[in-house]
């Protein structure tokens, strides 16, 4: 069975998004970058919500393209075109990118690609991850937190109908006191 982590930057807070859906607090070093790079290249399969996967699309599919483009900026621009990736939405009507598109129920289909053999998954979107958190899907939690609040917007974690018990597996600090938590989910 494949395993499925959840992951993004968040606020001290709790916030993966400020108000008006600001991300420029979580802005990542060089070496934060340089970690968030070899994960999409160790990420076998890549699930997003439609807001992430909006995001992620409107910049990365030509980011090496752009003037003044960075060597880890093309490098992970390369990475995220050719990591496989399945965008769950009801509205959005294509995608692209070495993308697939699914409109049905998610719980359903992501409970089918853990079964599917292939390497590690990755969860982005905390509408999705939600769903999935709900179901018991998720396997693994990676919480990179940056030391500011925001004070409102998109929260990490869902309100969920029982505890989940977890195990810490990782610390990590990165330079601008940002500090990586990766936690196991208990069976």
């Amino acid at each position: 069975m494949r395993k499925l982590t959840y992951g993004m930057n968040l606020s001290l807070d709790g916030y993966v998004a400020a108000p008006g859906d600001d991300l420029g607090w979580s802005v990542p070093s060089d070496e934060l970058f340089q970690w968030w790079s070899d994960r999409v290249d160790a990420t076998g399969l890549a699930l997003y919500g439609r807001r992430l996967w909006e995001t992620m699309s409107s910049h990365w599919p030509t980011a090496d393209k752009q003037p003044g483009a960075t060597p880890a900026a093309i490098e992970f621009a390369g990475r995220w075109r050719d990591m496989p990736k399945v965008v769950f939405s009801s509205t959005t009507s294509t995608v692209d990118w070495n993308t697939r598109l699914v409109t049905g129920d998610a719980v359903t289909e992501i409970t089918r690609l853990k079964a599917d053999g292939g390497g590690p998954m990755d969860i982005g979107g905390p509408t999705l991850a939600a769903a999935a958190m709900r179901a018991g899907l998720i396997d693994e939690y990676a919480i990179v937190t940056h030391p500011v609040l925001v004070g409102g917007g998109t929260p990490f974690f869902a309100a969920l109908d029982n505890r989940m018990n977890l195990n810490l597996v990782e610390t990590r600090t990165f330079p601008d006191g940002v500090v990586l938590t990766r936690y196991e989910a208990r069976s």
